[in-house]
């Protein structure tokens, strides 16, 4: 019955177990909600210590996806799924193709895609079984690796974030400290890098950091001492739930902007506290929408251009929540989470979960 309750506790349609002894599957795919569209999002795999850590992901991450596509603009509900296993050591075609078959046995109300722990090719295997796949290479018609696009929209939402806090959108001169060395953060360093800011960078993946250092220049430190830097941005680009009561007391950036997906281990209570703290918050689901921007323009026939010309809109969605948060003294995400609800609700409704003392939003 617990199961159940966490479902109507986020307000989830459907969660689907998946196993199979032959290929040694154990996967989850949770469908949030699909009042705009099918529900798109990608398929994570991760070596989880249970299974209720697996669920309890899941969920979050499905009903993120679905507040993503919806201040986005996009026509898509929101879903997720998570594969329990090593991604270094455990990933084969078998594997996928299995899960493939569990996607396209839901028809059409999930499609998936590439996230952490999975890749342009196992998406491929997944497409051999089921056309409900996105994320695939070039040479297939797809859009390939999503992280230049999702790395845009960080650096732009990031630029809203200085324009609302210090007058300038201009990162010139400004300290940030990035969490996590992956394709995210590497193409973010790039951006950041070219107008001049100075990066401080960590993870627990020396190679990657050596990566990031081939194309910038950056301060790289241990990944104990991310949080006790003395920066203008902290960029979470790495695991979520990293916003919490240890890490919230040592943060001295003005402004949190990054990719990371649940970075808040509490919405409305670590959320609060950043508000408290006068620390800037972007909600992580818009600032790194670009990732499923681009893989829903698969869905019309792959353009990059068109994918970044809609990755910029970041900037003033960004830019039209934080002055909601201004104007009604909210925690950003909870302005985040109303815009996203009013859309689906003039669509075809969804439990009002941040609507009391909150105002009418227009745009």
């Amino acid at each position: 019955m617990e199961y159940f309750e966490s479902m109507e506790k986020y307000g989830h349609e459907q969660v689907v177990f998946c196993s199979n002894a032959e290929s040694g599957l154990k996967a989850i795919i949770a469908i949030h909600n699909t009042t705009l569209g099918p529900a798109l999002g990608g398929t994570r795999m991760w070596n989880y210590e249970s299974a209720d850590q697996a669920i309890n992901d899941v969920l979050r991450l499905s009903r993120g996806m679905t507040y993503k596509a919806a201040v986005s603009g996009l026509n898509l509900g929101g879903g997720k799924a998570v594969i329990i296993g090593d991604s270094s050591t455990q990933k084969n075609e078998l594997l996928f193709r299995t899960f493939g078959k569990f996607v396209d046995g839901l028809g059409g109300r999930y499609i998936t895609a590439e996230d952490v722990g999975t890749s342009v090719r196992d998406m491929e295997y997944v497409r051999m079984e089921t056309k409900y796949v996105t994320g695939i290479s070039k040479a297939l018609g797809g859009s390939g690796d999503p992280s230049p696009v999702t790395s845009y929209g960080v650096y732009v939402g990031m630029k809203a974030c200085a324009n609302a806090k210090w007058g300038s959108d201009s990162l010139h001169g400004k300290k940030i400290a990035i969490q996590g060395a992956g394709q995210v953060a590497r193409n973010l360093c790039e951006h950041l890098f070219m107008e001049g800011a100075e990066i401080f960078i960590t993870d627990i993946n020396e190679n990657k950091i050596k990566r990031v250092l081939e194309t910038v220049k950056a301060h790289v430190v241990r990944p104990e001492e991310i949080y006790d830097l003395d920066v203008d941005i902290f960029s979470p680009n790495a695991l979520g739930a990293i916003i919490n009561n240890t890490t919230i007391p040592r943060i001295k950036a003005a402004i949190i902007a990054g990719g990371a997906n649940n970075q808040l281990e509490d919405e409305d209570r670590h959320g609060q506290m950043l508000l408290d703290k006068n620390i800037l918050y972007a909600p992580d689901y818009v600032i790194n929408a670009g990732g499923l921007i681009n893989v829903a323009n698969e869905l019309e026939g792959y353009r990059q251009d068109r994918a970044m010309k809609q990755a910029e809109g970041i900037y003033e969605i960004l830019s039209r929540i934080i002055k909601i948060s201004d104007e009604q003294k909210l925690p950003t995400h909870v302005s985040s989470n109303t815009i996203a609800e009013e859309r689906l609700a003039q669509i075809g409704g969804i439990r009002k979960i941040y609507s009391s003392n909150v105002n009418p939003i227009s745009k």
